[in-house]
């Protein structure tokens, strides 16, 4: 389900995807599986959870907090026995925060037991869910990813790899999974590509996981991206040997990646859809930087998203970069917390101003994104505390109208900063700084090494710039505000 806190240092709540991991035939599957975890924590620090098959009985272990907390502690891998694992590391966007929610979720079923990560959000979970009970399914969670298990137990196929497609053949939306049998490992990716999931290899044993980081940290092999709409099972077979077999779309269609992966949520060394993400981030700075320009002393990075955006802004504009935000990595992820008062007080003990680099300059702020703003205002505020006499705001993204119902717990429409003032001025002066712009939509396709948006066919998906959702929202209506979105845009330029 759609999990973790997307820490947009504008800070609000916006929320992404989790992370998930799986691999087949391995004697260390379960440490394997840990260190891919710790590798994806990124995508998920409310909770994290590991499933493995010993040959007899599945072993689960799932935990509230970070794998770190968990999964180094001899005694917890030792219950985790086996040589095949799937993991998952979670923050909610769908289902309370419970332990009950924690993935891999695991049933027993007519055809065997079988556990599951998911990544992303159906949105035709609820729908699904509530026919489901009306038809007398007893829910254990309040996680969609449970939908999954009761439509694979629903279906008449004969083998659980394929129920497993039957069921996922149901669902809409965005996501990636893996899900384990006691004898398969089997990874799916939506019809249209929006959630990412990479296979690679290691020791000849195929592995499954949401980026490229995860097997970079175990030494493993990366061997290509799961398509969009396939789904690969691996199995092993009496005599030891591993079969993978490919099921793809009747109907392909063109893949679709979530822009968001790039402007923030994977990890800077992780390799997304062929693209190397901090030299993505860069290129959206540069071209920041060439849409945007504006004399100044100092480009400073809002950290760490805007970090690497910051360094091509500086690169291209020639402006020199330097920290003057230093940030508190030993915190802890603060703004996890659900009250926007633990989030405020998070930002003053995150961040602080380093003010040698600040006073007397004028400064260019590079953020990632900005989304309700109000986490700006307070920035803002502390670099003139620190003694700027300038402060420009340039965010390497365009800017947000519209909420995400594919694994980003965004607020709603009415509560976005694009949405509440009419021009880029009234935002500017919202949010205290002397000027602010943002980066163009055809920027960002350019930055990420796609062509200028297509409105027929775009390369992306991205309805939270453009209101374009690339899905039918069976479980709600998608906001309609076309006419402010146009006219804040021809303000902006």
């Amino acid at each position: 389900m759609g999990e973790t806190p997307f820490d947009d240092m504008d800070g609000d709540t916006l929320h992404e995807e989790c992370g998930v991991f799986g691999i087949l035939g391995h004697p260390d599957a379960a440490t394997l599986t840990a260190l891919g975890l710790h590798a994806l924590q990124h995508r998920g620090q409310e909770a994290a959870g590991l499933v493995c098959f010993d040959g007899q009985q599945f072993h689960s272990e799932r935990r509230m907090g970070l794998v770190g907390d968990h999964y180094t502690d001899p005694a917890v891998l030792a219950r985790l026995p086996g040589a095949m694992a799937i993991g998952h590391v979670r923050y909610s966007t769908t289902g309370e925060t419970a332990l009950r929610n924690v993935q891999p979720l695991f049933a027993e079923l007519e055809v065997g037991g079988i556990a599951i990560a998911h990544n992303g959000n159906f949105t035709n979970g609820l729908t699904l869910r509530r026919q489901l009970i009306a038809d007398g399914a007893i829910c254990q969670s309040t996680s969609d990813t449970e939908v999954v298990l009761h439509l694979i137990a629903r279906s008449r196929q004969t083998h659980s790899s394929d129920r497993f497609i039957d069921a996922i053949r149901q669902v809409e939306g965005g996501y990636s999974m893996v899900a384990l049998t006691r004898t398969k490992l089997i990874a799916a990716r939506d019809p249209i590509g929006i959630r990412p999931l990479v296979m690679g290899e290691l020791d000849g044993k195929p592995i499954f996981c949401s980026e490229t980081c995860a097997l970079d940290i175990i030494g493993a092999k990366y061997i290509r991206d799961v398509e969009n709409g396939e789904v690969i099972i691996c199995e092993i077979q009496p005599d030891g040997s591993i079969t993978v077999d490919s099921r793809k779309a009747e109907k392909p269609q063109p893949e679709r990646l979530c822009l968001f992966e790039y402007v923030y949520f994977a990890r800077p060394d992780s390799v997304v859809g062929g693209r190397n993400v901090y030299v993505a981030r860069k290129a959206m700075g540069r071209h920041l930087a060439q849409e945007a320009p504006v004399e100044a002393d100092v480009v400073v990075p809002v950290p760490d998203g805007g970090t690497p955006a910051a360094i091509g802004f500086a690169q291209e504009s020639g402006i020199p970069f330097e920290l003057g935000i230093i940030r508190n990595h030993y915190v802890g992820r603060t703004f996890i917390e659900p009250t926007q008062q633990i989030r405020a007080f998070g930002v003053k003990l995150k961040h602080s101003a380093n003010r040698a680099m600040i006073e007397g300059k004028r400064v260019v702020l590079v953020d990632d994104s900005i989304v309700r703003g109000t986490t700006s205002v307070k920035i803002v505020q502390m670099i003139r505390d620190a003694g700027a006499t300038e402060v420009h705001i340039r965010v390497a993204s365009p800017m947000i109208f519209y909420p995400d119902f594919y694994g980003i717990d965004t607020p709603d429409a009415d509560k976005l900063l694009a949405n509440q003032y009419s021009s880029l001025d009234a935002m500017c002066r919202f949010i205290g700084a002397d000027s602010l712009a943002f980066l163009s939509l055809d920027g960002l396709y350019h930055a990420v090494g796609g062509e200028s948006r297509n409105d027929k066919a775009p390369q992306f998906t991205d309805h939270y710039f453009t209101g374009d959702y690339p899905t039918r929202l069976l479980d709600r209506e998608a906001p309609v505000n076309n006419v402010h979105r146009l006219a804040v845009m021809a303000n902006h330029g």
